[in-house]
């Protein structure tokens, strides 16, 4: 099965549908524009759709599968998730990464997990222990310390 997302004006996803790999093949084939143009006989564009262009369920091709609220980037021809909070930028690979490194210690006490979230207000990583005392991530020295909370 091949499938296609739906783009608006400012290439964001609006939905992703299922098409038969037989209409691809007799119609341009996969990734073609031929393809997405067929497409519209047989998926009409919604009131804000304005192209249908193929994407890959796994991401064999244009990056990563589609999602709605993604955006494709006709330059690189990818696919582009969400960006995930405002400080956060692409790197190289097209990847979000926070203006911090993840942390490199991951467990506490007897190698009990911490739960990691982003701190988006204080550009951080925060580490949850299983009692929710809360620790910050200290880049500089690479260890965990308590937030007093």
């Amino acid at each position: 099965m091949a499938h296609f997302a739906e783009l608006d004006s400012n290439n964001k996803v609006l939905r992703v549908v299922v098409a038969c790999n037989e209409d691809i093949a007799n119609n341009g084939g996969e990734q073609s524009e031929q393809a997405g143009e067929h497409f519209k006989t047989v998926c009409p564009l919604s009131e804000n759709g304005v192209k249908w262009i193929q994407t890959s369920y796994n991401n064999n091709f244009r990056k990563q599968y589609a999602g709605i609220n993604f955006t494709y980037d006709p330059v690189k021809n990818k696919f582009l998730s969400p960006q995930i909070f405002s400080s956060w930028s692409l790197d190289a690979n097209d990847e979000w990464k926070a203006p911090v490194a993840y942390p490199t210690i991951r467990t506490y006490g007897d190698n009990i997990p911490y739960l990691i979230l982003w701190d988006e207000d204080n550009l951080r990583w925060i580490g949850k222990d299983k009692q929710n005392n809360i620790f910050a991530w200290l880049s500089e020295t690479l260890s965990w310390v308590a937030t007093g909370n």
